[in-house]
């Protein structure tokens, strides 16, 4: 194994994101089978929650599938191997409420949880399934509307409605 890979899998189990995962795996009794370059599956992962069918904790990465399903997906096995970089980047657990702000942000600006997001995109957006797709139009219409709101504060008046008034 590499020494970055080594390294890797070194600061997921000092930062005890490994250990979560280990632990995840235990309480969902999700099997585990070491993987390449220090990885560990978790395979047939059966509860709901997360909705993806591929997700990373740490250097455990967790399939819906079976094993025959992840040797078929090298592009996905790339992209949740990155996501366990990522980890040991962010000093392990820290990486999901940061994960959970970036796909609150791409949701927002695209109706995508992972199309927006830094995480999804620096392990490749097309590698995990994710489309790129365009920004909504909505940073205008909440500006036109915090502008109305304001100005009826600071002047103590309410913003005028179009159509006939009935008084």
């Amino acid at each position: 194994m590499r020494a970055a890979l080594r390294c890797r899998q070194l600061a997921n189990a000092l930062n005890l994101s490994t250990a979560a995962g280990l632990l995840l795996a235990a309480l969902s009794r999700t099997p585990v089978e070491p993987g390449p370059d220090g990885l560990l599956f978790g395979t047939e992962y059966r509860p709901k929650l997360p909705l993806a069918g591929a997700f990373t904790v740490g250097n455990v990465i967790f399939y819906r599938a079976d094993r025959a399903f992840i040797d078929s997906r090298p592009d996905l096995l790339k992209h949740e191997a990155a996501h366990s970089t990522q980890y040991a980047w962010c000093l392990g657990l820290p990486f999901l409420p940061l994960y959970a702000a970036c796909a609150a942000y791409s949701w927002w600006r695209t109706g995508d949880p992972g199309s927006r997001n830094f995480f999804e995109r620096s392990a490749g957006l097309a590698l995990g399934g994710y489309r790129e797709l365009p920004t909504l139009t909505r940073l205008p219409a909440l500006r036109n509307s915090l502008r109305s709101f304001t100005l009826s504060q600071v002047t103590g008046t309410t913003p005028r409605r179009k159509g006939p008034t009935h008084e």
